[in-house]
């Protein structure tokens, strides 16, 4: 006689009807899915029967099923070791990063992919992932970069004596600014460096003092957009209007699926290049910036307005060499598997995208910008380094701002 299996008793908390219906649509022949609307019946539920294999929880970050439940679950002894799963309207890099720091095991955007979801809830369920919750960093066999203490020696080094050496360097800058224009001496923003930490990043100020409000106002000049309208000519554009990439028409088939664009169905392969566009490029450069000062132009052009990150340095933040810390607004668009390589080296005052970049005809596209990121922290070592210092010192004399 045969016997049933036992589907994986799952928990879904949500206290909205539609998310509840769409997921009970797509899993209930997966799972054995219980359903809760808040926190208090989940709990109340969870202190009085069996171990779950799995929590899902819709609900924005802040709200109560949010971050509120996942603190919780670490506490009660039938929740504390199952694997959570969030599921977001919108991910965003905030709630990506925090949702990390937590300890959930994955998050999802919807609408979900069914597939997707089923192959990494199935995994979860089989090799649960073994919590330290005091850890701060991650518990999921992420990989996190650790600084060579040869490295870190080296940065420390060379970063105080500098500072020393420049200190009336500095000094005569900062008069300089303020004889320019009104503002701090000082810019500091908020910068991503590696695994995602955010710290505050320092600069000379070479804008106006105004410039983060006028940023909004002159993305239509943002070099790398530019680079990706050029990338859909005339030719693409053709080929979005007839719906058909250039292997449907060179197999004369279509590749069309139940895509939809503008209200019309179109080829999957022009559909990815026409909202790649739509979405814009994920970094953010200007050939000639209105909001720089002249000033800001000479310290730039010679990168000196570069030179207070040498306390990120010390306090540890950025190494002399690394990938480049980028704003939120570009960092919060990387957090594929592909761009998140990048956060796992040490952010750096210079590196292999600003020396190849010194040295390069025209702008770089932010494609070979990923790219040499990647390959820096695939293959960074402290000897690469070195080099890599000795080539920044003639780069600095390049008249091309990076």
């Amino acid at each position: 006689m045969a016997v049933n299996k036992r589907k994986p008793r799952i928990a879904y908390i949500s206290n909205h009807p539609d998310s509840i219906v769409e997921f009970s649509h797509l899993f209930r022949e997966h799972f054995e899915i219980h359903y809760f609307q808040n926190i208090f019946q989940f709990i109340y539920w969870a202190n009085r029967n069996e171990p779950l294999k799995l929590i899902v929880t819709h609900s924005d970050l802040l709200d109560v099923n949010g971050i509120n439940l996942r603190q919780n679950c670490k506490q009660i002894p039938n929740t504390q070791f199952v694997p959570f799963i969030a599921i977001f309207d919108r991910i965003t890099f905030s709630n990506r990063s925090i949702a990390m720091s937590e300890h959930y095991a994955d998050i999802f955007e919807r609408p979900i992919h069914a597939e997707d979801f089923l192959t990494r809830a199935n995994y979860l369920i089989k090799n649960p992932p073994f919590y330290t919750h005091g850890n701060k960093h991650n518990d999921f066999n992420l990989p996190h970069y650790r600084m060579p203490i040869s490295k870190r020696i080296f940065d420390v080094t060379v970063a105080s004596l500098a500072l020393l050496v420049l200190s009336p360097f500095f000094l005569i800058i900062a008069i300089l600014i303020k004889l320019e224009s009104k503002g701090p001496v000082f810019y500091a923003s908020k910068r991503v460096g590696t695994g995602y930490a955010i710290f505050d990043f320092y600069k000379f100020r070479s804008m106006r003092k105004d410039a983060d409000e006028l940023l909004e106002e002159i993305k239509h000049l943002n070099q790398y957009a530019a680079a990706n309208n050029a990338a859909l000519d005339a030719t693409r554009m053709e080929e979005y209007r007839n719906y058909l990439c250039e292997d449907c028409k060179m197999n004369q088939t279509s590749c069309r699926k139940k895509l939809y664009m503008d209200g019309d169905m179109i080829c999957e392969k022009i559909f990815a290049d026409v909202k790649k566009l739509k979405e814009g490029s994920k970094f953010i450069k200007f050939e000639n910036d209105p909001r720089i000062t002249r000033l800001g132009k000479i310290i730039r052009n010679t990168s000196i307005d570069e030179l207070p990150q040498l306390l990120n340095v010390l306090k540890g933040d950025m190494s002399l060499v690394g990938n480049r810390p980028l704003p939120l607004y570009e960092a919060e668009k990387l957090t594929t598997d592909y761009f998140a390589l990048r956060f796992l080296a040490p952010a750096g005052i210079t590196g292999l995208w600003q020396v190849t970049q010194r040295g390069k005809a025209g702008p770089m596209s932010q494609e070979e910008r990923m790219n040499l990121d990647n390959e820096y922290a695939k293959q960074n070592s402290f000897w690469s380094d070195i080099q890599l210092i000795l080539k920044t010192i003639p780069a600095l004399l390049q008249k091309e701002n990076v």
